[in-house]
């Protein structure tokens, strides 16, 4: 199994995608959004059965046995891809931020884990900072707001890559979001174990989604939208909530997050 951190084909590399609890049990559509986009920047795509947590809630919470274990599972099941892509700043932040140190003092996995880290990338910061992606052919009618996620701003410093694909999607607007940096509240368990300080916190997002002008928020990480969206519903305002691959990929024509998917009498209801 190859560990090196040189793709072994730069005109079709091999990638693995790492497809993060949330997209693979709340909003598969992203995962598929994301093959979209790699294939379509020359990858060869796949997904490994082995894979589960990145074990970041773990790693959170204290557990660092449990969190050891999923790393050791997942590098055993991402060794000889090219490239490991997540649609998620936070899991791969996890993976190549957090796994060398979780790792590093064991002789068996510290240099697999190294390995794995400088092969991993977010998505859209894959696209455009290693295959040069400088514009997409998907259409979106209407204006959109787009949060940083914490993990992937702090951590990957991913904030120009989202917006300037966004930039070449025909029919969007972008508007900028006030206070963009400011975290949402979610945090992974940090909404579990501080609930009355995460709610303030979404609630001000939601402030400034609403200020933005935006029918729809995007953001990078599931977890974050998984958030706003449920604050948005909650609170009676009017902006949907998608993942920015379902937008790059020209894949955002069905439900946003939190929308219940159309029955068929409704789907008839509406073709009629």
């Amino acid at each position: 199994m190859s560990e090196s951190a040189e793709p072994a084909s730069s005109s079709s590399p091999r990638v693995g995608l790492f497809v993060t609890c949330l997209v693979d049990l709340f909003r598969p559509s992203v995962g598929f959004a994301a093959v979209k986009l790699l294939e379509e920047a020359g990858c060869r795509v796949e997904v490994p059965s082995q894979q589960t947590c990145c074990g970041q809630p773990a790693y959170n919470s204290g557990d660092r046995a449990d969190a050891q274990d999923l790393a050791r599972q997942t590098v055993a099941a991402f060794e000889g891809f090219d490239y490991v892509v997540a649609p998620s700043g936070s899991c791969a932040a996890m993976l190549r931020e957090h796994y060398p140190a979780l790792l590093g003092e064991d002789p068996r996995w510290a240099e697999r884990a190294r390995a794995l880290a400088a092969r991993t990338w977010e998505l859209v910061s894959f696209l455009t900072d290693v295959r040069g992606v400088q514009a997409v052919a998907a259409r979106f009618e209407g204006t959109v707001t787009y949060h940083d996620s914490c993990s992937g701003l702090r951590e990957l410093g991913i904030r120009a890559q989202p917006r300037a694909l966004l930039s070449t999607v025909a029919g969007l607007r972008l508007n900028e979001l006030p206070d963009a940096d400011v975290c949402c509240g979610f945090g992974g368990t940090f909404c579990v174990k501080y609930p009355e300080i995460s709610n303030v916190m979404v609630s001000e997002k939601v402030t400034c989604i609403e200020a933005s002008g935006a029918q729809t928020v995007l953001a990078g990480d599931l977890g974050c939208l998984l958030n706003m969206a449920g604050k948005l519903h909650r609170a009676g305002v009017a902006v949907r909530a998608r993942h920015v691959a379902e937008v790059l990929a020209g894949m955002a024509d069905g439900p946003a997050i939190g929308e219940p998917a159309p029955t068929s009498d409704n789907a008839v209801a509406a073709k009629g």
